[in-house]
């Protein structure tokens, strides 16, 4: 019996391993019943925070600049490049783990260091640029992206209109002929798993301002903030993107992106399995373990098991999960593409105890896996 291929491309589990992680401990496990298996780890991310470590692990180089944080301090962030192709991640530049002592700043967070980082990745002269959106802290429309990038927000007296989802109201004017005019000479793609509008009760501020720390009352503000950023935008650029499809993404960054910079949205997994090289990797492959920190209804509308799931379905080759708990019914498993799913809390119900301990668990789980699916080859 040939010893079996074994392709792992887990998601990170959230606040407990990275996808690196969780690859080495399915790969342990993994080892323990069939020593002669042929694992290959393929880093897969969906736009969100991780997703230049996995261009970096696909082979990207790793820079980094100095840019505005989401409350303006000076941070360093990274993205990844290859000579063609540039990927930037909005969380390295105003993600929550950017707030200082973590504290939410969900009026005055801004998202111009997304823009002062895009500067940064044009000056490697790429063609496609490629920019990951997921856990922003602001909810600013991306009027701070378009400053950073060169763009004037003022208001009625001719002054810069005030930082983040609180000072959108007070825009009278936006100017773009300072815009960084290499931004429409690349390819700009919109990675991202959210397909929701800028506004309304699915929009940017209702669904994602109160995970941004915003009350009752900030996301009203926040709503009528963006109401009015969006018109504004219509009249400059004669383009009313508010309902397409990710314009709500990242708090709106993924609204200036469409409407103002011409990007084009894809699904960030498939993105990012594309650059990965996720469909070679399926050649002969015997089995394709993904996984994430929680597999439930997110997971089916373009989080990257889902994704890989479809993708490996595709090429004939079975994918199992792992996650810390699932929450979908086995017929939703099956549906996705999943030939079976192993959580956590299956050996260890307290959740607690799951993420404290998530590296055993998971290469027990493995063993299963293999022992299930990778029969031991007979003397």
């Amino acid at each position: 019996m040939n010893a079996p291929r074994i392709v792992l491309a887990p998601d990170k589990f959230k606040g407990s391993l990275t996808a690196g992680e969780v690859a080495d401990a399915v790969a342990a496990g993994i080892r323990r019943v069939r020593p002669d298996a042929d694992i290959r780890w393929v880093p897969v991310a969906d736009g969100g925070e991780g997703t230049v470590d996995t261009a970096v692990a696909a082979g990207f180089d790793r820079a980094t600049a100095d840019v505005s944080g989401p409350t303006g301090e000076t941070v360093r962030a990274a993205f990844a490049h290859n000579g063609s192709v540039a990927v930037v991640e909005a969380a390295a530049a105003c993600g929550l783990s950017q707030l200082p002592g973590g504290t939410p700043a969900p009026l005055t967070a801004t998202s111009r260091g997304v823009g002062e980082l895009i500067r940064a990745a044009l000056d490697t002269r790429c063609g496609t640029l490629v920019l990951g959106v997921g856990g922003s802290a602001c909810t600013d429309g991306g009027a701070g992206l378009l400053a950073g990038l060169g763009a004037a927000l003022l208001d009625a007296d001719g002054r810069p209109a005030g930082p983040g989802g609180g000072g959108l109201t007070d825009i009278a004017y936006l100017d773009l002929h300072q815009l960084d005019p290499r931004i429409h000479e690349v390819d700009l793609l919109l990675a991202s798993d959210v397909d929701n509008p800028l506004l309304g009760p699915v929009g940017a501020a209702s669904v994602f301002g109160p995970q941004k720390g915003a009350g009752a009352g900030a996301v009203a503000a926040l709503e009528a903030g963006l109401t009015h950023w969006a018109g504004l935008v219509a009249r400059r650029t004669g383009f009313d993107a508010a309902a397409r499809p990710g314009a709500g993404a990242a708090g709106g960054i993924g609204f200036a992106a469409i409407a103002v910079l011409g990007a084009r949205r894809a699904g960030g997994i498939e993105v990012m399995l594309d650059l990965a090289g996720f469909d070679r990797s399926l050649k002969d492959a015997d089995l394709v373990i993904t996984g994430e920190g929680s597999l439930d209804e997110q997971t089916l509308h373009g989080k990257a098991p889902a994704g890989v799931a479809a993708r490996a379905a595709a090429a004939g080759v079975p994918t199992v999960a792992v996650a810390g708990r699932t929450l979908l019914t086995p017929d939703q498993l099956h549906s996705a593409g999943f030939a079976a799913a192993y959580p956590l809390t299956d050996l260890e119900p307290d959740v607690r105890r799951c993420q404290d301990h998530a590296t055993k668990l998971l290469t027990r789980q493995a063993e299963h896996i293999a022992q299930a699916f990778l029969p031991t080859p007979t003397p």
